[in-house]
């Protein structure tokens, strides 16, 4: 049987699939958020999150020697307390784009105006380190809310990378007006592959590296069969260790000798996706956001008696 897949995006050098390898530097900002009174005492736990100081230049030197530049979703906390690893990922041409202000959840805040104070927060720390507004948002752990596409979109944000809502990438359209999702799914996020970290009640088994690349190139081939969107969402403490480095190189020399990937930016496939719907090309799938209006009401789970069985 043929599988169909999704519409055909001319992808820029008549590529296939197009494709970021993205990394959000949590660095110890998680650790904060979530055991705040102890965060301090938690050495062995700051040692793994803070070794995003060792990957992510070992990460920057993979990127180069293949000619690529990428994205890298950055809390402005981490910004603020790295500032030499945001000079370095500037310095080398890849983009930053925002992953909140300390890691926290947009569903955790308790109105629209907290979730906007932490989004401009956040905005203002990269304007300031970098010379230039982000682009592009992921909100911490996937953690959209019912406010999250009328707040990007009145910030002037060109695409959340946010969702799994589809194969390629679509239009969240509120009131506010419309915004591009960039989605990608859990099969292409390393956390399920490798996190093990008691702290914070994660046991996933440890993976080898092959075995998760088995997973990572299953989807990286299905995008590229049917002419789709590859994004991974890797994190540098976790991803970034030697023997994944190691596999990462593999697997970006196994992708680019398909002669069908055009890798690039979020950003820069967001703008190509806008060109592609302004010249008639491509019309991205529509998605009116926010998908409910508040809870669903009691009437939704019952049933009338005379339908009962």
């Amino acid at each position: 049987m043929t599988v169909t897949g999704p519409p055909q995006i001319p992808w820029p050098n008549g590529a296939r699939v197009a494709a970021c390898v993205s990394f959000d530097i949590d660095a110890d900002s998680i650790l904060h958020l979530d055991h705040r009174e102890r965060a301090h005492r938690m050495v062995l736990a700051q040692s793994v999150l803070r070794y995003d100081r060792i990957a992510v230049r070992r990460i920057l030197k993979i990127f180069e020697s293949f000619g690529i530049k990428q994205t890298f979703f950055f809390p402005a906390w981490c910004m603020e307390r790295f500032p030499d690893l945001v000079e370095e990922i500037v310095e080398s041409g890849h983009e930053i784009a925002h992953h909140g202000y300390i890691h926290e959840s947009p569903n955790a805040q308790a109105s629209r105006e907290d979730e906007r104070y932490w989004l401009q927060r956040g905005i203002d720390v990269i304007e300031r380190m970098t010379g230039r507004r982000p682009r592009g948002w992921r909100a911490p752990n996937y953690d959209f809310s019912e406010h999250s596409t009328g707040l990007l979109i009145e910030e002037g944000f060109d695409y959340d990378a946010s969702l799994m809502g589809d194969d390629i990438p679509y239009i969240l359209q509120s009131p506010e007006g419309e915004i591009l999702e960039l989605p990608s799914n859990w099969a292409m996020d390393d956390w399920p592959q490798y996190a093990f970290l008691p702290e914070f009640e994660s046991f996933m088994p440890i993976r080898a590296p092959e075995d998760a690349a088995r997973v990572f190139m299953a989807e990286f081939e299905a995008a590229r069969r049917h002419g789709g969107l590859w994004i991974a969402v890797w994190h540098p403490y976790i991803s970034g260790r030697l023997s994944r480095t190691d596999q990462m190189v593999l697997m970006l020399e196994q992708m680019m000798g398909t002669g069908d990937v055009w890798f690039a930016q979020l950003e820069e496939i967001a703008a190509h996706v806008m060109r592609c719907r302004a010249a008639g090309t491509y019309e991205p799938p529509v998605e009116e956001m926010p998908t409910y209006e508040g809870p669903l009401s009691s009437d939704a789970f019952t049933s009338r008696p005379d339908e009962r069985r």
